[in-house]
């Protein structure tokens, strides 16, 4: 493929169509960041769902954040046509389809952007002036090599593999008075839980030895640990609470997202099944513990040297699935012994002596 014709200058302007899930628009940032070392004075749009906006907000790379309101003014019908003259009225040049779908590109073309960039999959080859083989070995590598293949393809130079995460002043302020209130930090380790994931509770660790490990870590480092979650998983942060009186401060639901990557932020050791929190956390460079299961251990594990994975590599993982059809010896196999002493290691190494004896 001939590299883009668009030239670096003010005048430029570009669309970037981000990806629709927390975890993998984290993944998507070296691609943000590498399309402004391309274009230094251009004008870069990221088109975004309301959900995933917090990962781009703050990023220096960035000059404007477009909503997909896709339950509002966009929603599916005269709501696309109505997103492509928007888009079409912002004048764009060239669009970078980060988002895999046939409306992705469809939009685009809807929307009248002379060069559209992104893969040749979907039924999308002649919707896309810059068309993008995606290389079959990309499917045995990580999601960010993925994304980055997309630049690559079309000509553009990549600039590395960290992920970027911004936070604001007022959300790290959110973070230090919630500490504060909670009794939390000071002379004592800061902890997180993110026991809950979207798309199925096959990723997910048993509530029960969350709990238990909640009770271990409180025992050894006389702390309480922050329960993450959004406010489907409240509940399931009261039940862990309940199992574990004393040891948990239930934050699920009571945040924002920007909040909790703040609070993530402020942690020691976060614990995690894989999700959008645990790709943060990789982001932010905090070591965390991530109890993979049913989850392709390649291609979406943590993208951090930080991340330490508690996997046991049974025959039928991955399978890909929302729900366990059999007995979930993925997540089962996972003993909560062994996920601890993990975490003591990481805990005791960054403080100089522990805070209490075995």
């Amino acid at each position: 493929m001939k590299r883009i014709l668009l030239k670096d200058s003010p005048r430029a302007r570009i669309l970037i169509r981000a990806a629709n899930w927390v975890g993998d628009a984290v993944m998507t940032t070296p691609v943000v960041r590498a399309l402004r070392k391309n274009y230094p004075q251009a004008h870069i749009t990221i088109l975004a769902k309301p959900w995933v906006i917090p990962v781009y907000e703050n990023n220096p790379y960035l000059d404007a954040i477009m909503v997909y309101d896709n339950e509002g003014r966009h929603t599916r019908g005269m709501g696309t046509l109505r997103l492509a003259r928007d888009i079409r009225d912002r004048g764009f040049d060239l669009a970078i389809l980060l988002q895999n779908a046939f409306e992705a590109a469809l939009l685009a073309l809807l929307a009248k952007i002379p060069e559209r960039v992104g893969y040749n999959t979907d039924a999308r080859t002649l919707l896309l002036n810059r068309s993008v083989r995606l290389d079959p070995a990309l499917k045995k590598k990580h999601l960010i090599e993925y994304y980055i293949g997309i630049l690559e393809g079309a000509g553009l130079k990549s600039d590395g593999r960290t992920q970027d995460l911004f936070i604001s002043d007022r959300d790290s302020h959110f973070a230090e008075r919630m500490l504060h209130e909670k009794g939390l930090g000071q002379d004592r380790p800061v902890m997180g839980i993110n026991p809950g994931a979207t798309g199925g509770t096959a990723k997910r660790w048993f509530p029960e030895r969350y709990a238990e490990l909640c009770r271990l870590l409180a025992s050894r480092y006389q702390t309480k640990t922050l329960v993450f979650g959004g406010p489907a998983d409240h509940a399931l942060g009261e039940r862990i609470s309940a199992l574990a009186p004393g040891a948990c401060v239930n934050m699920a639901g009571k945040t924002g997202l920007a909040q909790a990557f703040a609070l993530i932020n402020a942690c020691d050791l976060f614990v995690t099944n894989d999700s959008g929190l645990m790709h943060a956390a990789a982001a932010l460079g905090i070591h965390q513990v991530a109890l993979i299961g049913s989850t392709d251990p390649v291609a979406t594990a943590p993208f951090s040297d930080r991340s330490v994975m508690a996997r046991v590599p049974v025959p039928c993982s991955p399978c890909l699935k929302k729900e366990c059809p059999d007995d979930h010896q993925c997540m089962d196999l996972i003993r909560v012994d062994r996920v601890f002493q993990i975490c003591k290691t990481i805990l005791d190494q960054k403080t100089s002596t522990p805070v209490s004896g075995e």
